[in-house]
């Protein structure tokens, strides 16, 4: 159990991490780095969805033989359906950005970036807990290593995460350790919502293989919603790009050789 509680830490850790860069840095990070972060990030998640989430959900399902990608597809389908509908209803605002989405509420603009960030944490801290639960089930699709794996690259993406949301804020002149702490704040619903899951997964085995295809589309959602789109307006846009190819590659290699 030990080991869980530090898995779903990790993710915790790395928004932390990009959130301590108030203290070091004195500006905003330049679009430049931004677009390469966003599309370093989206790559890391599509490539954690695919090897981590998806395939050990249709090997879970092999006793199914043809129909083994029921679970993952309908599972994906609805993790999509789920972020459709946060998305729709969190009242949050985007860095750079002036018009806010889902509910109309009159809350502060640091608010609506902490809920902004939160809202792409969500699937994440999922996809880490329904990874462990499976682990801990003792299902032989999903190791130790390969859990820790995830684990890993969800913080490396989360560290710019918790970058853009404490630049701005200081900016903005709040104080360093506020922005720092409100940086943080965003990333405190991954090891809540993966422990959530855990217990979930570890009442209802059977449903291991649509939760985790479930996260898996919801983090696709985030990636294809939000973090491409914001990579690829404006100038800079092959930057992005590239970063995307970067940050698949490297989430392959881990989950591939170390999984």
């Amino acid at each position: 159990m030990t080991n869980v509680i530090l898995g779903l830490a990790i993710p915790f850790l790395g928004t932390s991490l990009g959130a301590a860069c108030v203290f070091f840095i004195k500006d905003q990070l330049s679009q430049f780095t931004q677009k390469m972060l966003l599309g370093f990030a989206s790559g890391v998640m599509v490539a954690a969805s695919v090897w981590s989430l998806i395939i050990p959900s249709m090997d879970m399902s092999y006793q199914l033989g043809k129909l083994a990608f029921v679970p993952a597809a309908a599972g994906f389908i609805l993790g999509i359906g789920f972020l459709l509908i946060m998305d729709r209803t969190i009242p949050h605002l985007h860095v750079g950005s002036d018009k806010s989405e889902g509910l109309r509420f009159a809350l502060p603009k640091t608010t609506m970036l902490i809920l902004a960030v939160t809202l792409h944490n969500i699937p994440e801290g999922m996809a880490v807990g329904v990874v462990f639960a499976g682990m801990l089930s003792g299902n032989t699709d999903i190791t130790s290593a390969g859990a820790f794996v995830l684990a890993v690259g969800i913080a490396i993406q989360n560290f710019p995460e918790g970058a853009i949301v404490s630049l701005p804020m200081k900016s903005e002149g709040v104080s360093k350790l506020r922005a720092f702490l409100y940086g943080s704040l965003s990333g405190i619903v991954e090891p809540i919502g993966g422990a959530l899951t855990v217990l979930m997964a570890g009442f209802v085995t059977p449903a291991l293989p649509y939760l985790l295809s479930f996260a898996a589309g919801a983090m696709i959602y985030v990636v294809v919603e939000e973090l491409i789109p914001e990579a690829s307006q404006g100038e800079h846009s092959n930057i992005g790009t590239i970063g995307f190819a970067a940050g698949f590659v490297l989430m392959m290699i881990l989950d591939v050789a170390l999984g």
